[in-house]
């Protein structure tokens, strides 16, 4: 069984775990589905109810896509001002690793 958080930097990490693992299953759906309308927009041309849903498909991709970078441009910025800088791993959240700035450490 899991150790229950005691601290709120271990209830945040512990937060940043699951979006960490969310997050690209996520933005891989949304990519399919944007995919598959591009797929319905182009091969199916000349049917006009075929050709809107494709359209829409498309849209709601572009948009689930561009909600999902957001969020994870928030949740950096929570990340970075509530001081969780370098707390695991040496890497920053979502994996990416990042370059010390002289004198923060």
């Amino acid at each position: 069984m899991a150790q229950t958080p005691d601290r709120l930097q271990d209830v945040v990490l512990l937060f940043l775990d699951l979006i960490h693992t969310a997050l690209p299953v996520l933005a891989a759906l949304a990519l399919l589905l944007f995919i598959w309308g591009l797929i319905k927009f182009i091969y199916k041309s000349g049917d006009e109810k075929s050709h809107t849903d494709g359209r829409k498909f498309m849209i709601w991709g572009v948009i689930a896509l561009f909600v999902l970078v957001s969020f994870m441009g928030i949740i950096r910025l929570f990340f970075n001002d509530l001081g969780f800088n370098n707390t695991r791993y040496g890497l920053s959240p979502f994996g990416l690793p990042y370059l010390p700035i002289k004198g923060t450490q």
